[in-house]
C-alpha cells in the first residue's frame, strides 16, 4: 500500500469536519482519522500505530506540526514505520483520557500534544507529549525516537509485548483508582477539611494554586468558598478573593476584550497562554457571580459583564450554540493579536494625558513584558492612584480610561484574529449555560438567560432526540455519540437554566438526560460512571470518569444535576447514584481534594440533602423574595417557582401541592433534606434562613 498521502497535496484529514484535523490536511504525513479503516490497516500490515492527540487552540500542537509533521524527512519516517492517526481530543475525550495515562505511568505530566505508540490491538508501548525535531529540552528528537521505536518493533518484539502488557495493566489500575475503597459518609466537616487542605496550596501573594505555570482552577477555588460558608474561617474567603482580584487585574484576563486565557506561564497571572476555552470562561463566569453574592464589588461585575460580552461577540453561533475554543496564535505568532507597543498606543490615542494615563495604567513600557518588546496588558497602576497623582476625580479618570479602552479595542479588531474552533460541543455548551444562568440571576440580566436559553434550545433541537445526545455539531451536522461529560454538563446547565427562566421544559429535558445517563454509563459493580457508553468497542480499557481536571468530569456534573433535580422535582430516585458514588469516593475526596473539585461542590449540596426553595405566587408577588434569593450566596439550594396564576407543570404538580401564597403575599417554602420550614414572606428572613447552618 502507498505510504504517501493521496495526491493533490492533501491527506484524508481534508475530509474531516474537525478544524484541528483539517489543520493537518496538507502535512506530508499519511494521516488517518481514528476509525475502522486505520485500525484494520494496522492489523493487516502488523504495523505499530502512532497516535497524535491535540486540539485546534493548542500552541505546542502547532509547534510540533510545523517542526515535524510538515517536514518531508520526518513524515517519511512516520509513513514508512507507522500507521499515523490524528485525534481531536475535543471529539474523543475518552481516548485522550485513557492514553494520557501512559504518560502519567511513565512519570511525566500529561498534556498536549499527546504522542503515544500502540500495538495494532491498541495497547500502548511508549508515549510522551511534545517531541522536538532534534534532541533538546531534555527530550529525544522525534526522528531519533521514530527510528528507535521502529527498530524495537521489528527486532525486539518480546520487549514491546512486555511493555504493552505492563501499560495495559497500569491503565486498568489508573482507570479504577480509588474505586476499591470502602464507602463512607461524607460530612460537612469533611467539606471544611477539604477546603483547609487546599488552602495550604494557595499562593499567599498572588492567589491561585502553586507557582508557575498557574491555572485558574475555578472549581477548586469555588470549593474553598463552600468550606468558608460551612464555618472554615475568613482565610478561606480571603484566599478566594485574592485569587479572583489578581486574575482580573492580570494578563490572564483580556483587559480590552473580556474573557480569560487558558493559563499563566508565570506565578503572577501576567503572561498567559493566549488560547481562550469555552469551558474556562463558563466556570469563571459562575465563580465571579458567586463572589458577587458573597460580597458585591464593581470588579466582579466588570469581569462578568465583559466576559459575557466576549462570549456573545466571539463564541456564539448565529443559531444559538457556543463555539469551543479560540486559538493562541495569529499570523503564526503566539499572542500577536493581544499585545501592544507604546508607539501603537500613542498613535491611537489623542495627544496628551490620555495616552500617558493608559500607558501607566496597563504598564506598557519600551522593552515590554513579552516577546519582541511587546506588552501583555495588566492593571499595574489602579485608577484611584492615577486620580491621586493627577489631582482629578476618580470618575474622570475612569471615564477617560473607558474611552481609551474602547478606541484600542476597535483598533485591535482590525488585526488578524486568532483562529476559532467552531465545533458546538454539547457538554461545554452545558457548562456555559450553567455559568450564564447564574450570572443572569445574580446581576438581574434576563438577556443573559436568553443567551443561555438560545444555546439550550439549539442543543435540544439539533443534538438530542430524547434517547441519544450527540457530542459535536458542525457544518450543519451532528456527530459522535455523547460521552458522560456531555450528559452531565448539559443536564447541569439545564437545571441552572430552569432556575433562571422557570421554564419547565428545561427541567423535563434535564430529567430525561439524567435518567438516560444512568442507563448508559452507570457501572453497578463499581458504583461509578464510565466515561464512554458501556460496550464502546475501540477502547483498550474501560475508562471511568473520576477526576476533575481543567473541566469537571461528567460524573461530577451529573451528580450535581441529580442532586438539583431531586430538590426541584421532589423525586428522591435522583439521589440513588449520588449517594452511592460520593460514599465510594469519600476517601479520595478527603485525601486528594485538588483532583475532585467539582465533585466536592456536588457532594457539598448532597450533605444537606436536596435543599430547595419553592416560591409561590404571581411573578409580581414573588419578585422581592426571588431578588433576595438571587443576591444570597446559598449554593446548596435549588429554586423553583409555583406560578399560582397558571396550572402547574405535570412534573411539578405533586411538589407544588399545598404550596400557595400566604394572605395574598408571595411565599417561599424552604426545605432541607425533604423537611420543610414554615412559609416565609419577608425578604430579610429568607436571606437569613438561606445562610443559616442546617439545624439552626
Amino acid at each position: 500500500m502507498d505510504d504517501h498521502p493521496p495526491s493533490g497535496h492533501t491527506n484524508r484529514l481534508a475530509q474531516e469536519p474537525s478544524p484541528y484535523l483539517r489543520q493537518h490536511a496538507t502535512n506530508p504525513v499519511d494521516w488517518y482519522p481514528w476509525g475502522d479503516e486505520a485500525l484494520a490497516r494496522a492489523r493487516a500490515e502488523n504495523k505499530p500505530i502512532l497516535l497524535s492527540v491535540g486540539y485546534s487552540a493548542c500552541h505546542w500542537c502547532h509547534v510540533m506540526a510545523h517542526e515535524s509533521f510538515e517536514h518531508p524527512d520526518i513524515a517519511r519516517l512516520m509513513n514508512e514505520g507507522f500507521i499515523n492517526i490524528k485525534v481531536d481530543r475535543e471529539e474523543r475525550p475518552d481516548l485522550d483520557q485513557i492514553y494520557q495515562g501512559v504518560v502519567q505511568l511513565m512519570g511525566q505530566g500529561g498534556g498536549w500534544p499527546l504522542t503515544v505508540f500502540l500495538t495494532p490491538d491498541l495497547r500502548p508501548f511508549y508515549g510522551g507529549t511534545y517531541f522536538p525535531p532534534s534532541d533538546r529540552y531534555g527530550r529525544p528528537g522525534f526522528p531519533r525516537l521514530l527510528t528507535a521505536l521502529r527498530d524495537a518493533w521489528e527486532n525486539k518484539a518480546d520487549e514491546i509485548e512486555e511493555q504493552a502488557k505492563r501499560f495495559q495493566e497500569g491503565l486498568g489500575e489508573l482507570s479504577t483508582h480509588g474505586l476499591d475503597a470502602a464507602p463512607a459518609h461524607l460530612s460537612a466537616e469533611d467539606i471544611v477539611a477539604m477546603g483547609q487542605s487546599m488552602l495550604k496550596r494557595m499562593d499567599p501573594v498572588n492567589g491561585g494554586f502553586g507557582g508557575a505555570p498557574k491555572f485558574p482552577n475555578p472549581m477548586n477555588v469555588a470549593l474553598l468558598l463552600r468550606a468558608w460558608r460551612r464555618g472554615g474561617g475568613e482565610p478561606l474567603k480571603a484566599a478566594v478573593f485574592r485569587t479572583l482580584e489578581r486574575m482580573a487585574l492580570g494578563g490572564i484576563y483580556d483587559q480590552l476584550g473580556g474573557g480569560f486565557h487558558r493559563y499563566s506561564v508565570d506565578e503572577r497571572w501576567l503572561v498567559p497562554h493566549f488560547e481562550k476555552m469555552l469551558y474556562d470562561n463558563a466556570q469563571l463566569l459562575h465563580l465571579y457571580s458567586e463572589a458577587e453574592q458573597v460580597e458585591s464589588r464593581p470588579l466582579w461585575r466588570k469581569v462578568v459583564e465583559e466576559t459575557v460580552e466576549y462570549v456573545r461577540r466571539e463564541m456564539t453561533d448565529p443559531a444559538g450554540g457556543f463555539y469551543a475554543t479560540q486559538d493562541a496564535d495569529s499570523e503564526g505568532e503566539e499572542g500577536k493579536f493581544f499585545v501592544w507597543h507604546p508607539e501603537e498606543v500613542r498613535a491611537a490615542l489623542s495627544v496628551g494625558q490620555q495616552a500617558d494615563t493608559v500607558l501607566r495604567h496597563f504598564g506598557i513600557k519600551p522593552g515590554g513584558n513579552f516577546e519582541h518588546g511587546a506588552t501583555v496588558l495588566e492593571v499595574v497602576v489602579p485608577v484611584e492612584q492615577l486620580a491621586k497623582e493627577q489631582g482629578r476625580p476618580v470618575e474622570a479618570v475612569e471615564k477617560e480610561l473607558a474611552e481609551a479602552r474602547r478606541v484600542l479595542f476597535l483598533l485591535r479588531e482590525q488585526r488578524v484574529k486568532p483562529g476559532r474552533d467552531d465545533k458546538i460541543l454539547a457538554g461545554w455548551n452545558g457548562l456555559m449555560i450553567r455559568g450564564l444562568a447564574l450570572a443572569s440571576r445574580v446581576f438581574d440580566r434576563p438577556d443573559w438567560a436568553k443567551l443561555a436559553a438560545d444555546a439550550a434550545d439549539f442543543v435540544l433541537a439539533k443534538m438530542w432526540d430524547g434517547k441519544r445526545l450527540l457530542r459535536s455539531y458542525q457544518h450543519g451536522q451532528g456527530r459522535i455519540d455523547g460521552f458522560l461529560e456531555d450528559y452531565g454538563d448539559f443536564a447541569s446547565g439545564l437545571t441552572a437554566l430552569y432556575q433562571a427562566t422557570f421554564d419547565a421544559k428545561y427541567l423535563d429535558a434535564a430529567d430525561a438526560l439524567a435518567h438516560r445517563a444512568v442507563e448508559l454509563f452507570w457501572d453497578e459493580e463499581k458504583q461509578a460512571y464510565l466515561s464512554a457508553p458501556r460496550g464502546q468497542k475501540d477502547l483498550v480499557v474501560a475508562a471511568f470518569s473520576l477526576f476533575d481536571n481543567a473541566f469537571p468530569s461528567g460524573a461530577s456534573t451529573l451528580t450535581e444535576a441529580q442532586v438539583t433535580l431531586s430538590a426541584l422535582t421532589g423525586d428522591v430516585c435522583h439521589l440513588d447514584q449520588p449517594e452511592h458514588y460520593v460514599a465510594k469516593l469519600h476517601d479520595q475526596l478527603v485525601r486528594n481534594p485538588m483532583g475532585y473539585g467539582h465533585l466536592g461542590l456536588a457532594a457539598d449540596s448532597l450533605v444537606d440533602g436536596a435543599s430547595g426553595v419553592t416560591f409561590a405566587g404571581t411573578r409580581e408577588a414573588v419578585a422581592p423574595l426571588l431578588a433576595a434569593a438571587n443576591r444570597t450566596y446559598a449554593p446548596v439550594f435549588s429554586f423553583g417557582w409555583h406560578d399560582t396564576s397558571a396550572p402547574p407543570p405535570a412534573r411539578l404538580q405533586e411538589l407544588f401541592e399545598g404550596r400557595d401564597p400566604v394572605e395574598g403575599k408571595g411565599a417561599a417554602y424552604l426545605c432541607r433534606g425533604f423537611v420543610c420550614e414554615r412559609p416565609i414572606t419577608e425578604q430579610g428572613l429568607l436571606a437569613e434562613r438561606l445562610v443559616a447552618a442546617p439545624g439552626h
